[in-house]
C-alpha cells in the first residue's frame, strides 16, 4: 500500500528537497516584474518575476531591499540573485531575491533618472527658487577634497582674477561611501557661520561610480536648503549631476565657477572709473543748476533788501500791537459795565438798603429774628438794629395790629 502523506509532510518534504539542490540555493533570473508592492511598514518588497510562459512569486526583505539603488516598477526586466524556497504555510513555491539589477539598463543610471524626477516633482529644481549669485562677494567658500585638482584649478582662478579676494575651504571628500555626508555636512558648517556671500561645491571628472556622490538625495537636499547661493561645479561639461540641477547655478567645469563667482579685479576698477566719471559729471551738472537758480533769485525779493522781510514784520507787529490794546480796552470797558449792573441789583437786594430806608430788624436776648409780637414778652430785652446803628429795648407793652 502506497505511504499516504499529510500535508504539512509533503510540503516540508518538497522544501527539504529544493534546499538540498545546491543550484536553488544561490542563483540568478532573469525576468520582467509584475504586481510589484513595496510594503510600507515592514519595508518588504513583494513581486512576481515571469517571462512569456511562466511566473513566480518573489519577496526581498528591507535588509536587503535597501542596498538597490533603484525602486522597481512593474514592466521592468531585471537580473536577481537569490535562491528558491518552499513557503509552507500557503504551499508556494517563493524566489528569495538577495541582489536585483536593471536588465539592459545600469543600476545606477536608473536610480539617477528615478531621484532626478521626484526632486522635480517636490520643485527642488523650480528656476523660482534659486538665488541671485552676488555680483561682488566679500568671501567665497569651497566645498571640496583639500588634495583634489579641483581645489587647485579653483584657488588658481581666483588669484588670477582677484589675488584681494578672500576664500574659506571647507574639505570633504569627494568619492566613496563617506562622501554624500561629509558634502552635506560642510555645506551646513558654511551656513551656520555664515560668513560667506557663495559657495562653490564640486569636483573634477570621472566616471559615473566616482560622481555618484553628487547624484545622492542628501547632497541634493543639502543643496537645497542652503540659504547661501551655490554654484555646482561637478566633473567636465558633459557631466549632468543632480547638484546640478538643484543647486542656484551650474557651472560646466570648477575653474568656471571660480570665473563665475569671483568678478575680473581690472573689470571692477574699469567699471568704478566710469561709474565715478558719471557721478562727478551728474553732481556737476546738479550744482551747475543750483547756482544759476541762486543767482535768478539773488536779483529778487527779499535777497535783494535782506531787511525788507524783517520791516514787513515790524509793520505787522505794530498792527497787531494796535488791535491788542483796542481790544483790551473795549474789554475792559464792557467789563466794567456789567460789573456796574451786578452791583446795582445786588445793593437792591441788600439788607442794609432796606434798613436805609427806614426799616428795623429786632432780634431777642438769643440773638433770633423776631417776627411776630407774640414771639416775645412783656419786660423782655430786645436788640434793634436800624440803618445807623442798634438800639437796646424792653418792651413795655404789645399790641395787636390795628
Amino acid at each position: 500500500m502506497p505511504k499516504i502523506w499529510t500535508v504539512s509532510e509533503l510540503a516540508g518534504e518538497i522544501g527539504r528537497t529544493l534546499n538540498e539542490k545546491g543550484d536553488f540555493q544561490s542563483c540568478w533570473v532573469s525576468g520582467e516584474i509584475s504586481n510589484f508592492k513595496n510594503h510600507r511598514p515592514s519595508g518588504h518588497w513583494y513581486f512576481t518575476i515571469k517571462d512569456q510562459h511562466a511566473s513566480l512569486k518573489a519577496v526581498m526583505f528591507k535588509s536587503r531591499a535597501e542596498r538597490i539603488g533603484f525602486m522597481p516598477q512593474d514592466g521592468m526586466k531585471v537580473l536577481t540573485r537569490g535562491g528558491v524556497r518552499m513557503y509552507e504555510r500557503d504551499g508556494n513555491i517563493q524566489f528569495y531575491a538577495e541582489e536585483m539589477q536593471p536588465s539592459g539598463v545600469g543600476a545606477l543610471y536608473l536610480a539617477f533618472e528615478q531621484l532626478k524626477v521626484r526632486l522635480a516633482q517636490e520643485g527642488l529644481f523650480d528656476p523660482n527658487r534659486k538665488k541671485s549669485i552676488p555680483r561682488v562677494p566679500r568671501r567665497i567658500g569651497i566645498v571640496t577634497s583639500p588634495t583634489g585638482a579641483a581645489l587647485r584649478d579653483i584657488l588658481n582662478i581666483l588669484s588670477r582674477r582677484n589675488p584681494r579676494l578672500s576664500w574659506v575651504l571647507a574639505p570633504a571628500a569627494v568619492q566613496g561611501e563617506a562622501a554624500p555626508q561629509e558634502v552635506a555636512r560642510a555645506l551646513a558648517r558654511l551656513n551656520r557661520w555664515g560668513e560667506v556671500d557663495v559657495i562653490i561645491v564640486g569636483r573634477g571628472g570621472g566616471s559615473l561610480e566616482e560622481l555618484w556622490a553628487f547624484n545622492t538625495e542628501e547632497v541634493a537636499r543639502a543643496i537645497a536648503s542652503s540659504s547661501i547661493p551655490v554654484i555646482s561645479a561637478v566633473g567636465h561639461e558633459t557631466d549632468v549631476t543632480i547638484a546640478d540641477y538643484v543647486a542656484d547655478l551650474r557651472a560646466p567645469t570648477p575653474s568656471a565657477a571660480a570665473e563665475l563667482a569671483a568678478p575680473l579685479l581690472t573689470e571692477l576698477y574699469a567699471e568704478v572709473k566710469v561709474l565715478s566719471q558719471s557721478l562727478r559729471q551728474a553732481l556737476g551738472g546738479q550744482i551747475a543748476g543750483k547756482r544759476q537758480k541762486l543767482d535768478f533769485l539773488a536779483g529778487r525779493g527779499p535777497l535783494v533788501n535782506p531787511f525788507w522781510r524783517i520791516e514787513q514784520n515790524r509793520q505787522h507787529l505794530d498792527m497787531l500791537a494796535d488791535r491788542l490794546s483796542n481790544g483790551m480796552t473795549r474789554f475792559v470797558s464792557d467789563k466794567n459795565g456789567i460789573l456796574k449792573l451786578l452791583a446795582a441789583k445786588l445793593d437792591l437786594l441788600s439788607p442794609l438798603a432796606i434798613l436805609g430806608r427806614g426799616y428795623s430788624l429786632t432780634y431777642d436776648a438769643r440773638g433770633n429774628l423776631v417776627r411776630s409780637a407774640r414771639e416775645v414778652e412783656v419786660q423782655e430785652e430786645l436788640r434793634v438794629r436800624l440803618g445807623e446803628g442798634a438800639l437796646r429795648c424792653q418792651v413795655l407793652a404789645k399790641e395787636n395790629d390795628a
